[in-house]
């Protein structure tokens, strides 16, 4: 009895390990890896070949590479490193720039070339046989009879086990969680928001291969043998599952999983009573999990603890009063230069004074060109999209971007914010060519997109969606995010406040905790501006943001566009309603079939015969 129950325990903490670390990538970060076996069995491969010394040993039966005799504890650490290191190539291959389909592809072909490698190469890891009588941990000067010895390991498993709990514990409250779940609900939309997507994907990576590696080491340090049919691709499913099952994107949900699927569940099939032909329950046994995951997808896609929106704590000001109830400071102005009060992020989330007058704005306004593309060409599907366009935007004026459907208009603007590379031109922010830029590189310049369908990180809270958006918050690292609150904690505490100024003028407070996925449509545009806002934009480009908008919130919309305006910010801005870009634009540019036709005030643009035969011809 001791024996089964150290056993056991040594499964579940494996398990519990392994499940933690593919749910960052699975459940936190979006990567289905299938081929996550294959970092478990490298670090099981590892412990064995720095522990089992020279091959000669032991009649000289097993030839593996290696053979050296290392201390567990030095053999477990350099499990993990190259644990990490191969998730660096594997994750520049299998994840960089591929869909969710295609990585789960990728990663299994690349994990069942690991095990045709391990079965062929002989010399290697002692090919299909394996590796056996790999040594016990301590055993050597921790004298103890075998059942007090499964036991001692049982612990030792679970200290681990406690440690890697408490690691991804402490990332799960830093904002790298938060950045890699925006990631895995929609990756374009963060990567508009200045989030370099490859590199947050490549921490998930290494930090599971570093992990599952470990996990391998823990585990053949017990059962002393290790060899390819233990590490075939059904038992990264078997993981998936209790991440599905448990609940996936929590660590107590990954670590519940790993209790009910494959120690509960799995080893519970070996007490059922043999029918039918031996090795039937066996097969079963695959039948029954396959069923039961299954099940799950369909009735209770969230788990059994489903991810939950992170709550912060409700600050005062000074005086007291909750943020959400405070109005703002107010502003003087003479009669004849009235001040109203906007909430820009830029200014740390204080409402600054902009004068309200149209006519004074227009004389201060800067009137020089903060974005200019010249001849610009771009293929999209194979149809040449924008094809050599030039056109300037001022600085402080919203430039409306208009034309009939399949203009060019938001290929212009995927181009623009780096989304797709252009054939020739140039694109200049500022005096600066970012012509070819990444997309996040765009975005850190200030240049801010939102889209033409919500883009809503749509698992995530109202206010965690905003503070996607913020910036210099810290805790982004995988460094920064061991260190704790004290690194990173007043600059979050700083945001959310900001975050929440936001939503009280944008008439959003009591939908901070909200999921976005449960939003209106016009509130999920609301929540995309404020987004934006909290990246402190110098220019904003809204790719039809009344699309889809209900008419009673089409007016607010306006009123905060108009507002952002007159407070300094530059946008420019594709919409298909004419009477909406004649009340918001300062100037117009026309496109059709993939070239500029018109410039100036909405009022030239009516009166040219090219932009009138565009609307009605097409």
């Amino acid at each position: 009895m001791e024996f089964y129950i150290a056993t056991t325990l040594v499964f579940l903490a494996v398990d519990i390990m392994a499940c933690l670390a593919l749910n960052l990538q699975f459940g936190v970060s979006g990567i289905l890896n299938f081929g996550f076996i294959l970092f478990q069995a490298v670090g099981a491969y590892t412990v064995g070949v720095l522990t089992l010394g020279p091959d000669t040993g032991n009649g000289g039966f097993q030839h593996y590479v290696a053979g050296i005799h290392l201390p567990f504890v030095v053999a477990l650490l350099i499990a993990g490193l190259i644990g990490a290191l191969l998730a660096v190539p594997v994750g520049w291959i299998g994840v960089r720039r591929l869909r969710n389909d295609l990585q789960a592809v990728v990663l299994l072909v690349i994990s069942i070339i690991g095990t045709t490698v391990a079965v062929n190469q002989e010399g290697l890891v002692n090919g299909s046989v394996g590796l056996s009588l790999i040594p016990h941990p301590f055993s050597d000067f921790i004298h103890l009879s075998t059942v007090n010895y499964d036991l001692f390991y049982a612990a030792l498993a679970l200290a681990f086990c406690g440690a890697t709990y408490f690691f991804f514990y402490r990332m799960q409250r830093a904002p790298l969680w938060r950045t890699l779940r925006a990631i895995r609900d929609n990756e374009v939309a963060a990567e508009a928001l200045g989030r370099d997507v490859a590199q947050l994907r490549m921490i998930a990576m290494v930090v599971g291969g570093a992990v599952a590696a470990i996990s391998g080491g823990v585990l053949v340090g017990y059962i002393g043998i290790w060899a390819p049919s233990t590490w075939l691709y059904p038992e990264t499913i078997v993981y998936l599952g209790a991440i599905i099952i448990g609940g996936a994107g929590t660590n107590r949900g990954a670590a519940l999983g790993a209790l009910l699927l494959p120690v509960i569940f799995i080893q519970g099939t070996q007490f059922l009573p043999e029918i039918g032909r031996p090795g039937l329950i066996d097969a079963l046994d695959w039948v029954a999990t396959g069923l039961l995951i299954i099940a799950f997808v369909w009735l209770w896609p969230r788990g059994i603890l489903p991810e939950k929106p992170k709550r912060f704590p409700r600050l005062s000001t000074p005086g007291g009063l909750p943020i959400d109830e405070l109005a703002g400071p107010t502003y003087g102005g003479s009669p004849d230069r009235p001040r109203v009060d906007v909430l820009m992020p830029g200014n740390g989330g204080r409402p600054v004074a902009t004068p309200a007058s149209d006519e004074w704005i227009n004389r201060e306004r800067v009137a020089q060109a903060l974005l200019s593309v010249h001849d610009l060409h771009c293929e999209f599907g194979g149809v040449r999209a924008v094809d050599g366009v030039s056109c300037d935007v001022r600085a402080g004026w919203i430039t409306g971007l208009i034309g009939p459907n399949g203009a060019g208009k938001s290929t212009l603007i995927k181009a623009i914010c780096g989304e797709l590379k252009p054939l020739s031109g140039t694109v200049v922010f500022d005096g600066r060519n970012i012509t070819n830029w990444a997309p996040h590189r765009v975005a850190r310049l200030g240049v801010i997109r939102t889209f033409q369908i919500s883009s809503e990180f749509s698992r995530l809270s109202v206010l965690e969606n905003l503070l996607v958006g913020a910036v210099e918050i810290g805790g982004e690292s995988l460094v920064g995010s061991l260190f704790g609150r004290r690194a990173w904690g007043s600059a979050e505490a700083a945001a959310v406040e900001r975050a929440r100024q936001l939503l009280a003028e944008f008439r959003m407070a009591e939908m901070e905790s909200a999921i976005g996925a449960e939003l209106s449509g016009g509130q999920r545009r609301l929540v995309e501006i404020m987004r934006a806002l909290m990246s402190e934009p110098r220019f904003l480009v809204m790719d039809e943001p009344l699309a889809g908008v209900h008419k009673t919130m089409i007016g607010t919309i306006i009123g905060h566009l108009q507002r952002l305006r007159d407070a300094g910010l530059t946008i420019l801005m594709v919409e298909h309603e004419l009477a909406t870009v004649d009340e918001l634009c300062d100037s117009v540019v026309v496109m059709a079939q993939g070239a500029v036709i018109a410039t100036g005030t909405m009022a030239e643009v009516r009166r040219e015969q090219r932009v009138l035969d565009a609307y009605l011809i097409g």
